[in-house]
């Protein structure tokens, strides 16, 4: 303890500044191949098209932050050389465990850059000031590729609930309706919701835009993790949704609705959707709040 205290007095903010971008530099040596093949991806398959959103908005909430927090570098030793350890031995894992797939690799590797940004953080700024910037510190794990496995189940999760939404939703329409898994049958089509109908890219892009609204936009806890929770059964409701109306556009309308732009790029028609019940829920519970100013939802979560 006391030699923490004389390591934070023998140091300037300048020096802890200077400190901390080098360690930056340092974690971009070594694992810019990782960080450029999670942006190549992210470009490029729709399930990881999230990922182009993440950096710039951490550092636009870091820059919302730093308006109402000053940072006051106040090094912890402790805490953050056992953060950049533990990014060191992440690293080492996905470098050197045989075996281990591309994904789980790529997956691993981000997640130890990831840890290393935050423990340099907590190095030279304190857990105080970690505490001030949780959020946006944090959001950073947005950065991490899913594993395969792990994506697989929540495309399997969105394409058993997208059938059970639309089955519901042609049920209440009047449209008689036979559910077998994930194949649904109407007069006149058959519809299987197959792993590229499961709206993952949508959804992936509901839930990240919903967690920053909600921090920006409300001060509970509480409040912030219920938005984020009814995101879930949107993202569900929307591709039901979506379903329903290629389905009816088609039998109803135009045989060419099923392979047309509102089947291939109409997502962002019916996430628009989803996005005006977010905004309804988040003025209701803001209300609620009484009216929160925008800078009180920055205050961090008090431990």
């Amino acid at each position: 303890m006391f030699v923490q205290e004389d390591c934070r007095s023998r140091l300037s903010p300048v020096s802890l500044h200077i400190s901390f971008a080098l360690l930056f530099a340092v974690s971009l040596l070594i694992l810019w191949g990782a960080l450029r093949t999670t942006f190549a991806i992210s470009l490029n398959h729709d399930e990881y098209a999230h990922i182009i959103l993440i950096f710039p908005s951490s550092a636009a909430l870091m820059f919302l932050a730093l308006r109402s927090h000053k940072l006051r570098p106040e090094p912890n030793f402790f805490i953050g050389s056992a953060l950049l350890g533990l990014a060191l031995t992440i690293g080492f894992l996905g470098a050197r465990w045989w075996g281990l797939q591309a994904d789980v690799q790529l997956s691993l590797n981000m997640l130890a850059l990831v840890i290393w940004w935050i423990g340099a953080f907590v190095l030279c700024f304190d857990t105080r000031a970690f505490r001030s910037f949780l959020f946006p510190l944090c959001f950073l794990f947005w950065l991490v590729p899913l594993p395969g496995f792990v994506l697989n189940g929540i495309v399997s999760l969105l394409q058993q609930g997208s059938a059970y939404m639309a089955h519901l939703v042609f049920s209440v329409a009047g449209v008689p309706v036979e559910k077998d898994g994930v194949v649904l049958s109407i007069p006149g089509l058959t519809i299987e919701v197959a792993k590229n109908c499961s709206s993952i890219r949508s959804s992936m892009i509901l839930w990240v835009t919903t967690m920053v609204l909600a921090q920006l936009l409300l001060r509970s806890p509480w409040n912030k993790a219920l938005v984020i929770v009814a995101s879930i059964p949107l993202a569900i409701a929307k591709n039901g949704l979506r379903i329903f109306a290629i389905a009816m556009l088609t039998t109803r309308v135009d045989h060419g609705f099923m392979t047309g732009k509102l089947h291939h790029d109409g997502g962002i028609v019916f996430l628009m959707f989803s996005l005006i019940a977010v905004f309804v829920l988040l003025w209701m519970l803001r209300r609620a709040e009484g009216h929160v100013p925008a800078e009180a939802s920055l205050n961090p979560v008090r431990l």
